[in-house]
């Protein structure tokens, strides 16, 4: 009986008709399985890549919101309309989308995080189990508000250190202090000298007391100079400033004109109204006397320097500028006449200055208006005191040092434009 059994055993093992069978009625299952796996992962990553695409979307919208003070409390509502205006596969199963603020590269608050999911039964595995499967999705954007940057003391030059307050130096500005150098320690406040400002904008790094770092903006893109594109007025009459009189009586009164090598005052001395341009020389207002001038407009060419101040307990200067409507008498066109309006002192920017411009004061010196030096620098130092309900300063460097005291006072309107930075907005995670 065992050996019929053997027999018939190996009589089967030898037989191959039934492999073919065996072989389908193994691997369908497992055909008809990888089929159903693949077209649920290729609807599990459409869900996905559009759930995903969509949440991207309501992080760049809110972030744009909250770039916006006048729309930053909506973002939230922003968000949400364009994460719902890209669903079109996900739409009616997926979740409404969430949005947070969270801290970005050690910023506080700076960014905002957007999560959605969305659940459904996939044919295959919904078959198989029952469960639906669910697909989530983050985002999350960075932002910057943009900013507009004015401000009274503007250090124009593009590199170095060229915005410094030293010494016992004392600088009440609250119409803001800017640099656009792009240079490390672009600005340089020390720690003995004190700077009273709302606003410090650099584009390149600041070294301030810990008291002026809570108005501190480093790396500011978008400040500019914003007369670089200004060519000075021109007056080609030619004048000589002579004093006449005695004693007491010694005075002068200079007219508006051209003035080769310079002018000195060397007397009590009234300025008539109008463009004095200086070629060359020293513009020197410094001396023991009463100076004053209304409506005039100083014009530094061809490395013509400036000594602006008091040397005297009887020293007096009160200079004001021309204003909008005294350049269009003279026959500027009216544009021209409002970005020329209250420019005191111009420097004429092919102008190569060798030495410092010197600005000085006492308690008696009255200045008004904007000093522009793009090429020179301005430095103020000594014990000179300056109070001025606007006096703006440009210049290529601007150097504050000694006891050197400088009040200015300019209103927003009447503060200078030192650039506009747009909102930034960063997909980053």
């Amino acid at each position: 009986m065992l050996v019929r059994i053997a027999n018939k055993l190996r009589k089967l093992g030898k037989d191959t008709g039934g492999n073919a069978v065996l072989l389908v009625a193994v691997g369908v299952p497992m055909l008809i399985g990888g089929a159903g796996a693949a077209v649920d992962i290729a609807q599990w990553y459409s869900w996905k890549r559009e759930l995903q695409q969509a949440a991207d979307q309501g992080a760049l919208a809110a972030a744009w919101a909250l770039s916006n003070s006048s729309m930053r409390d909506n973002y939230r509502t922003r968000g949400q309309q364009d994460y719902q205006n890209n669903l079109a596969l996900t739409r009616d199963f997926a979740s409404a989308a969430s949005f947070r603020l969270a801290n970005y590269s050690n910023g506080s608050n700076n960014s905002v995080v957007a999560t959605a999911s969305a659940s459904r039964s996939l044919p295959f595995s919904g078959f198989l189990t029952g469960n639906a499967v669910t697909v989530s999705v983050s985002s999350q954007a960075s932002f910057r508000a943009g900013a507009n940057y004015s401000a009274c003391l503007i250090a124009v030059g593009d590199s170095g250190t060229t915005f410094s307050v030293g010494g016992n130096a004392n600088v009440q500005a609250r119409c803001g202090l800017a640099a656009l150098s792009c240079s490390d320690d672009a600005i340089v406040i020390d720690g003995s000298a004190t700077v009273v400002t709302d606003s410090i904008a650099t584009c390149g790094t600041a070294s301030v007391p810990s008291a002026n770092e809570s108005v501190l903006t480093e790396n500011a893109t978008g400040l500019v100079d914003s007369f670089a594109d200004l060519t000075p007025p021109t007056n080609n009459t030619t004048r000589s400033y002579a004093c006449t009189g005695t004693g007491q009586n010694k005075q002068a009164s200079p007219l508006a004109g051209t003035y080769a090598g310079g002018l000195t005052v060397r007397c009590r001395t009234t300025f008539g109204a109008g463009i004095y341009v200086i070629n060359g020389g020293t513009l020197d207002l410094t001396g023991n006397y009463t100076v004053t001038g209304s409506n005039v407009m100083f014009v530094l060419k061809n490395g013509a320097t400036l000594k602006l101040g008091g040397s005297g307990n009887n020293n007096t200067l009160s200079l004001t500028p021309m204003q909008a409507s005294n350049f269009i008498a003279l026959g500027y066109s009216t544009t021209l006449a409002n970005r020329y309006a209250n420019m005191l002192i111009f420097e004429d920017r092919t102008s190569n200055p060798t030495q410092d411009h010197i600005i000085n004061g006492n308690s008696t010196s009255l200045f008004q208006g904007t000093i522009y030096l793009p090429k020179g620098t301005a430095r103020l130092n000594g014990t000179s005191s300056i109070s001025s309900t606007c006096l703006q300063i440009s210049a290529r460097n601007i150097n504050i040092l000694g006891n050197a005291y400088l009040d200015t006072r300019c209103t927003t309107s009447q503060t200078n434009s030192a650039g506009h930075s747009a909102a930034r907005v960063l997909l980053v995670a």
